[in-house]
């Protein structure tokens, strides 16, 4: 989920290329099992079943895992704080892994750059958050900060590189982890003038990566790890893949929509690529005359996107409802008959889970992340272009038993991932670097 947000039997489904990137997962530690229902084939099954760093501490409540490998004091570096407007999904993640490890009873500080209007200082569910300096200037000032001691001098350190890094592996004096949800790569041009954008991809892609090779590496997903392996040339042996959670209120309930109803949900930014997922929409109309669809969410995309529904005279059937809240945002998980995501980068795709926990199933772009979040052809579908898009949701929306099998599909998948088993698997990574540090 991000902070921006939330049946006739007909032809069968059109072929869709149900192949899944394969990897090479058989050291890659993991937190939780999988049931059999999942084909060993598939990226999550095959996380399930290997072992690695976060073996020695299987089994364990994140109290005695802290108390094992002696983390006490936690320093964490992020971009932007939960409370930001622009806060997305890895936020998300942050704030229910720290506030899993502060609740265990560690001592969790967050330097983040600035909210507008928030206070300097605030804590929140057990943690406390610095919010230090201005969007892009918390890099450098959190940079110095290190470099001096003032930060990364406790039991552990947790950077999350979320595309500008904060190079903590050569200032850090504690063990540390980074976590890297996916690889920024075309996101770059997406949001900056040319030349910025060049030198952003340039330290991405060439500069960072040379400052984290012997760093442990927390990703989200198989995918996201073989797209860090290729692109930025990191160590496959350094790389943890431990799942994002669902939240326990995401569960099935009420009643669908009685027309075909079509939902996504993010913030309305470029890499969400909802332009697309408009034109798809509108392409679909024509063969579902009943359908109605919404995107919820909130960004500074939203001006383009509604004169692009007005452009093709929709606004009656295409819904922007900005920001909802969390019980609005269940409603429409549960009375959609399928949500989908057009997005071009991903670490997981938090809203497929969700949505998928309240039984609903998804068609989802072919990304990494994506690949793991949906089980294709069994908790929805995955699709490389928008004319697949549009022959997807359309097969979705028209076959009541390809629906209603892909809604099971998607409850089961779902129901595997919880937070405490990421919150587990996260500090499990940090623990195996601080055990490390005293062989």
């Amino acid at each position: 989920m991000t902070p921006s947000p939330p049946e006739s039997q007909g032809a069968a489904a059109p072929h869709v290329n149900a192949s899944v990137t394969r990897i090479d997962s058989a050291r890659d530690p993991v937190s939780e099992g999988r049931s059999q229902a999942i084909s060993s084939d598939h990226p999550s099954a095959r996380s399930a079943r290997s072992s690695g760093p976060v073996s020695l501490f299987s089994g364990m409540p994140l109290a005695e895992i802290a108390a094992r490998a002696g983390l006490r004091r936690i320093d964490v570096l992020a971009w932007r704080d939960f409370d930001d407007p622009e806060a997305g999904g890895s936020e998300l993640h942050a704030h229910r892994v720290v506030s899993a490890w502060s609740a265990a009873g560690l001592d969790v500080s967050m330097t983040t750059s600035s909210v507008p209007g928030g206070r300097r200082v605030v804590r929140r569910d057990g943690y406390r958050v610095i919010r230090r300096a201005g969007r892009y200037s918390v890099f450098p000032r959190s940079i110095l900060s290190g470099a001096v001691g003032r930060i990364g001098t406790g039991d552990g350190t947790v950077e999350i590189w979320n595309g500008m890094p904060f190079f903590s592996p050569v200032w850090s004096r504690s063990p540390h982890i980074t976590f890297l949800h996916h690889v920024h790569d075309e996101m770059w041009k997406l949001v900056l003038p040319r030349g910025l954008a060049d030198a952003g991809h340039l330290l991405e892609h060439r500069i960072a990566p040379h400052f984290y090779k012997k760093s442990r590496i927390v990703t989200l997903s198989q995918s996201s790890k073989a797209e860090i392996v290729e692109r930025l040339r990191l160590s496959v042996d350094r790389i943890t893949v431990t799942p994002p959670g669902v939240e326990p209120r995401f569960t099935p309930g009420g009643e669908r929509s009685e027309v075909p109803l079509v939902v996504a949900v993010g913030r309305l930014v470029p890499v969400k690529r909802f332009h697309l997922l408009v034109d798809a929409l509108v392409r679909l109309k024509a063969r579902q005359p009943d359908l109605r669809a919404v995107i919820a969410g909130e960004g500074y995309e939203r001006p383009a996107l509604e004169a692009l529904v007005h452009s093709h005279g929709a606004e009656g059937w295409i819904g922007l409802p900005g920001f909802v809240d969390d019980d609005a945002l269940i409603g429409l998980y549960r009375s959609a008959w399928v949500v989908a995501s057009s997005s071009l980068r991903e670490g997981w795709g938090m809203t497929v889970t969700e949505a998928g926990a309240c039984g609903t199933p998804s068609v989802a772009t072919r990304i990494g992340g994506h690949e793991d979040a949906v089980v294709d052809g069994t908790s929805g579908l995955l699709v490389d272009s928008t004319d697949d898009m549009v022959d997807a949701l359309d097969a979705v929306l028209r076959d009541e038993v390809l629906r209603r099998r892909l809604g099971v599909g998607a409850l089961d998948h779902a129901s595997r991932f919880t937070w405490d088993a990421t919150a587990r698997g996260t500090l499990a990574a940090l623990g195996t670097e601080a055990l490390a540090r005293t062989d």
